[in-house]
């Protein structure tokens, strides 16, 4: 699952302030039925899907802003439960999750009822990179026989196979378990090349290092759109009370649309409100100027013009990455049963809560 390659960098910060963002934020399972505050707002539960990134920063910005507190919500943010975020949502233990259409997808394979509600990411982020210093390491046909420093995912080996392979080399490459950090895991010769991405530790490796040689999916034959980072909920939630669902995903779009046109305040506003998470403002901003530059959450002048919604779930680009995680064999049931049918991105996501 995609998750997986986030959590190459981000598994230490997520465990590291899962106490002190537990402490300030109450988990209330199932909230969508529970009572309100004192202040006569709804509580509503937000959980993490790794440490607090840019990816999260709309969520951050509507809370600070008084968004949810406008639409009569009030939001608590969560640490990422250990099970994940797609089960805690799932399960009801949190009402609303960052994930992904992947992640969605995948485990509504394995019997979880949960849709994506609105896609931030509208363009795959993902890099794959060997340390600059590996000279032997020019192009993805390189990686061949060489060591990848991976969570096991039969979705990154099918990513990198097809680049490896689109670039004339046999898709062959030994793997190794990654460390809480992949920086360290190639600095220490224990493996040669690992999953990164560019808007996060892209960012990083080029600010402070260690620098990076690096391949994007697109040049490189893995279709569509991998990274459809959005925000989810449950079936559940969705049927008893979709009005819940409407609040918090406006007022999470009107975040993204403001972190979107701010870079630098939603910085700000991020290293304010996720303070055990120790990130720099220089590195948020530089992060939230990538992800403008680069049109990741969409092309600017088109949310502007209203020609594009900031936060539609793209179906189309989705579609053609889980016909080719289907056609690599990665997909299983709960019982780790191999699953033949690639899932349908409409059956999993829902462009029905957005404003407009």
């Amino acid at each position: 699952m995609r998750r997986n390659l986030r959590k190459l960098v981000a598994v230490a910060g997520a465990a590291a302030m899962a106490f002190s963002l537990a402490a300030c934020g109450s988990t209330n399972a199932g909230s969508s039925d529970s009572g309100s505050s004192d202040g006569g707002l709804k509580k509503v539960t937000f959980m993490l899907s790794w440490a607090p990134d840019t990816n999260h920063i709309g969520v951050y910005v509507a809370k600070n802003k008084g968004y949810f507190k406008d639409a009569g919500l009030d939001v608590d943010i969560v640490a990422v439960a250990q099970a994940g975020a797609e089960q805690a949502v799932n399960n009801g233990v949190a009402d609303f999750a960052l994930s992904n259409m992947t992640n969605t997808a995948d485990y509504s394979l394995k019997g979880a009822t949960i849709k994506q509600v609105m896609q931030v990411q509208q363009k795959p982020s993902a890099i794959w990179c060997a340390l600059a210093s590996n000279k032997s390491v020019k192009t993805p046909k390189d990686l061949d026989g060489k060591t990848f420093a991976t969570f096991g995912s039969n979705e990154s080996d099918a990513v990198v196979r097809r680049m490896i392979q689109f670039d004339g080399g046999k898709g062959q490459f030994d793997k190794v378990t990654a460390g809480t950090n992949t920086f360290q895991t190639l600095s220490s010769g224990k493996a040669d090349f690992g999953g990164f991405y560019a808007t996060w530790e892209g960012v990083q490796a080029e600010m402070y290092g260690p620098k990076l040689n690096c391949f994007t999916e697109p040049d490189y034959g893995v279709p569509g759109n991998a990274d459809s980072i959005g925000i989810i909920t449950s079936d559940k939630t969705i049927k008893n009370n979709p009005e819940l669902v409407r609040k918090f995903v406006q007022a999470s779009q009107k975040g993204y649309e403001y972190a979107y046109s701010n870079p630098d305040d939603a910085a700000k506003i991020l290293v304010k409100e996720a303070p055990d998470a120790n990130l720099k403002e220089e590195f948020v901003a530089k992060s939230m100027h990538t992800i403008v530059d680069g049109k990741y959450w969409g092309d600017p002048a088109k949310i502007k013009d209203g020609s594009f919604t900031l936060g539609t779930n793209d179906f189309t680009e989705t579609q053609k990455y889980f016909d080719f995680l289907n056609e690599s064999h990665t997909y299983t049931d709960a019982k780790g049963n191999p699953v033949n049918t690639a899932p349908k991105a409409k059956d999993v996501a829902t462009n029905e809560f957005l404003g407009k």
